[in-house]
């Protein structure tokens, strides 16, 4: 049953979601430490930056559960309906 079979990403699309992270995270951070303004603007910028990048996981976790959450109310679902469908289509036994 190919609905139960497991979807895994490819290795290279996992590196490339890891270093584009790296990346976006690296120049943000860069672009923060040489800004020409005061310190407390720099802490301020690098306090937004760590809200964003704690927000972002949180979402994206949220999206994944509830996918898989759906995923699993779907099976049980599918199940039933299976159930369903054999108990029905058999035929019934003529005791007399």
């Amino acid at each position: 049953m190919d609905q139960y079979r497991k979807e895994l990403d490819s290795a290279a699309w996992i590196a490339s979601v890891k270093i584009t992270w790296l990346v976006a995270i690296s120049v943000t951070s860069c672009g923060i430490l040489y800004l020409p303004v005061d310190l407390w603007i720099k802490g301020f910028l690098g306090m937004g930056l760590l809200l964003c990048i704690s927000s972002s996981f949180t979402v994206a976790k949220t999206l994944r559960d509830q996918h898989e959450a759906r995923k699993i109310i779907k099976q049980i679902d599918d199940a039933k309906t299976e159930q369903i469908l054999k108990e029905h289509s058999q035929p019934k036994s003529m005791a007399a």
